[in-house]
């Protein structure tokens, strides 16, 4: 099974990067679009409800997400559907339990910062909007990548055709065009997965799935809320500090910078539900072997990346904004320390000890906030990319701790991964230094590919022996 199953993750890890890079290369040729169509405070609008959609994700899907790769293992069949049905359910009566409150004790006038009609589309789309959620984990659990590539590749596509027609046809009113833009198809495409979930698993009210998954989901909801403060802190800070000349430029820097998130995070999708079978086997030894690869692979992408950045920035932005380089380095590098602490994240879920996940997030978060406090006052809004590295950095730790110490759950090869972040972390900062000297950064490229090569040259040979296999 487990071989057979290999296969498969790599097909669809394969899948997944192609399908994220096109959606984000979409993202990326739309984006001058909605500039030309949209002034900045209609774009502030549309993307200020974005903001309290993603925060009202957690809360009102209850992080119930969470349960669903453990849930793989002890439900299976047709329990498993019945599983995602019910949960479902739960978090749609929860979210219409808040709905109903909401429109009950809200100001005439509205609430933050909206009227009562787009308060009422914020709060009726979180009734549906986790169904897609729960219909894309449940396929990649099942290694159906084709369906979850064209949920994505479906509501990118219908949300700028609508968004660009809604706009044109709503002069008027073009913030809120641009959020029924991107809610109806979102919302249409959550109502179909809610159905067909639905039909195939027969379930709604199980207190027994309801328990198992509030038991693993509700303690990560601080996890969330804080992973959330963690990634937007910094916009907020560098604007109360040092003004909103700076905050376009660090994040102009910062979109470079995670754009190879979307490649780790489809890796990431892909090889989730083989640890989780392998783990349950208790083959931790093909764990290590192909994770170690999949490590070097993400070091090895992230310097060749930072390499190339300014050159990026450059091609990218106007010369305004070229400044915006040094940041790409240290956001790219607080990308990787992010994949690297997902293996320990994986480890917690697998062993359904979501408290310490939420713990580690909060204290991260809280330390970050510090950081920013002390640095960006002293050294600009450059520093916010570096602290961000820092709390990342410092999440990985807190969740190695986790992992090995307090759950004494031995998987990886700790030291080994440790020093090979550090060590892409020392280069990777030698690059950013490097960013007005293209000469020399190539040149350093070239050494450090060479060095990599002949250092990996079991591992690379092995990875390809896999994609001839499979």
């Amino acid at each position: 099974m487990t071989e057979d199953n290999s296969g498969k993750a790599v097909k669809s890890g394969i899948w997944y990067v192609i399908s994220n890079v096109m959606i984000r290369a979409v993202g990326i040729i739309t984006a001058p679009i909605y500039t030309r169509l949209l002034t900045t405070s209609e774009t502030g609008f549309a993307n200020n409800f974005n903001n309290y959609v993603s925060i009202l994700y957690v809360i009102c899907g209850l992080c119930l997400i969470y349960s669903v790769g453990r849930a793989k293992l002890d439900y299976r069949g047709k329990d498993f559907d019945a599983f995602m049905s019910s949960i479902q359910a739960l978090s749609s009566f929860f979210g219409l339990a808040l709905l109903i409150l909401v429109m009950i004790f809200m100001p005439k006038d509205g609430l933050l910062g909206y009227n009562r009609l787009i308060i009422f589309i914020l709060f009726a789309y979180m009734c549906l909007y986790p169904s897609i959620d729960y219909m894309q984990y449940k396929l990649r659990f099942e290694y159906r990548y084709k369906g979850n590539i064209a949920i994505s590749v479906i509501i990118t596509v219908t949300t700028v055709l609508l968004s660009v027609a809604l706009i044109l046809l709503m002069p008027q009113d073009r913030g809120f065009a641009k959020i029924l833009g991107t809610v109806i198809p979102s919302a249409a495409v959550a109502l179909c997965c809610y159905v067909v979930l639905l039909a195939k698993g027969k379930a709604v009210i199980r207190p027994e799935y309801w328990k198992y998954a509030l038991r693993i989901g509700l303690p990560t909801i601080p996890h969330g809320l804080a992973m959330i403060l963690l990634a937007r802190i910094d916009v907020s800070m560098i604007s109360e500090m040092c003004g909103l000349s700076e905050v376009g430029l660090y994040t102009s820097g910062y979109t470079i910078g995670t754009l190879l998130m979307f490649v780790t995070n489809a890796v990431g999708n892909a090889w989730v539900p083989l640890f989780n079978e392998r783990l349950d086997a208790g083959d931790v030894d093909a764990i290590r072997r192909d994770n170690k690869i999949l490590m070097e692979a993400s070091c090895f992408a992230t310097l060749c990346f930072i390499a190339v950045a300014p050159e990026m920035v450059k091609i990218l932005y106007a010369k305004p904004y070229h400044e915006s380089m040094w940041v790409v380095a240290p956001v790219a590098l607080g990308t990787l320390c992010q994949y690297f602490y997902s293996n320990y994240v994986n480890v917690e879920i697998f062993y359904k000890k979501t408290a310490l996940l939420a713990l580690n997030s909060c204290i991260a978060a809280g330390i970050n906030i510090l950081l920013n406090y002390i640095f960006i006052s002293r050294y600009g809004y450059i520093a916010a990319a570096y602290t961000t590295l820092a709390g990342y950095f410092i999440l990985m730790i807190l969740h190695y701790v986790a992992s090995t110490l307090i759950l004494k759950k031995k998987i990886y090869p700790d030291g080994r991964y440790f020093l090979m972040l550090l060590l892409t972390i020392a280069v990777g900062t030698v690059f950013s230094m490097l960013c007005e000297s293209v000469l020399y950064r190539y040149l350093l490229a070239a050494v450090v590919t060479g060095l990599l090569a002949w250092i990996w040259r079991r591992d690379i040979r092995a990875f390809f022996a896999i994609m001839r296999k499979k």
